[in-house]
């Protein structure tokens, strides 16, 4: 019997992010709003993260509230009409059931039904992620443009006396179209994940364990183990951005922009320092005023970025976003 030849899709040889839309919590927290709960002070929390204020969402925001601020206005950037949009992908860590989806929310908000929707738990990666699986979905021709969105409301998540993470996390949402390219827009993706580190970034229990403790168990909140985390944001996670400036052929003096995970300023200007930027490359830094927003702090600090530095726009960015899994990923980028 001689088996049909199946048909295969085409896309695009080369992508593009077209636009970018960002929403951030309406409150924005100081240091001494919640230094007493940690027996802490505003100069340590600053030393030690970069952290000045942070932004919260209220009470009645839920995540794909934040999602669809940032994904309607990187879709009115863009200049495409949302059922143009294939696929909806969503990364978040925090968006309050385990299904459905809140990306199959935020299709049907945006106007973008029937398009594929789901979400990426790839945590602080998780934006990345979504970069890399848009950027295959336009080549392999399974969605002609896709919505990427991260999007955290981290403050449902979190001890207020908790020392270890607790005082670095926000809220925030920060969206990407990607679509077709007459040229390259998208580097090669460099991610995996560690495995062996596991429980180095987590919760302190799980559903499970908080319905069957009859109240002797406290709601699952964010926790961490800061210098496992720190050390290997700093070793590692260097060895990953080389890897990926070197799989896109280009060199650290050729970016116009370096935009790392919004983790810790002290992280941060490491970075720098280990990839020997020169000072032509504009850092994101917005982790000062904005805070950890996980999943959405890649595209946060771009969009601040852009707004501040509307020259940048044509240029390289190198991103890199890395966190609890332990996951990493990295791509350079044509800012939009």
């Amino acid at each position: 019997m001689t088996t049909p030849q199946l048909n295969q899709n085409t896309g695009a040889q080369f992508t593009r992010i077209y636009a970018l839309g960002a929403a951030r919590g309406e409150n924005v927290v100081p240091n001494a709003d919640i230094i007493e709960p940690i027996n802490s002070s505003d100069e340590w929390i600053q030393q030690r993260t970069g952290v000045i204020t942070r932004r919260r969402a209220g009470k009645d925001v839920k995540v794909v509230d934040l999602a669809e601020t940032a994904a309607k206005e990187a879709i009115e950037k863009s200049g495409i009409r949302p059922d143009q949009i294939g696929a909806v992908l969503v990364s978040t860590i925090g968006g309050g059931v385990a299904t459905p989806s809140v990306a199959s929310l935020l299709a049907e908000r945006v106007g973008a039904n029937p398009a594929a929707a789901y979400d990426i738990s790839a945590a602080c990666a998780g934006f990345t992620y979504g970069i890399a699986q848009a950027d295959s979905f336009v080549k392999s021709g399974l969605a002609e443009y896709v919505l990427v969105v991260g999007a955290e409301k981290l403050s449902d998540i979190i001890d207020p006396t908790d020392r270890t993470i607790s005082f670095l996390l926000a809220d925030g949402a920060g969206a990407a179209i990607v679509g077709p390219a007459d040229s390259a827009g998208i580097g090669p993706t460099v991610w995996g994940s560690d495995g062996s580190k596991w429980d180095a970034i987590g919760m302190t229990s799980t559903m499970v364990e908080y319905r069957e403790g009859a109240g002797d168990v406290a709601w699952p909140t964010l926790r961490q183990e800061g210098q496992t985390v720190f050390r290997w944001a700093v070793w590692e996670m260097v060895k990953v951005a080389k890897l990926a400036l070197e799989r896109a052929g280009v060199t650290p003096d050729q970016l116009a922009a370096f935009v790392p995970h919004q983790a810790n300023m002290r992280i941060i200007d490491e970075f720098a320092k280990q990839l020997r930027l020169p000072e032509s490359v504009v850092i994101g830094r917005d982790i000062a005023t904005t805070g950890n927003t996980s999943a959405a702090s890649i595209p946060l600090a771009t969009h601040r970025l852009l707004e501040e530095n509307p020259e940048l726009s044509g240029g390289l960015a190198l991103q890199i976003g890395f966190g609890a899994g332990l996951v990493f990923g990295a791509q350079v980028v044509v800012l939009p």
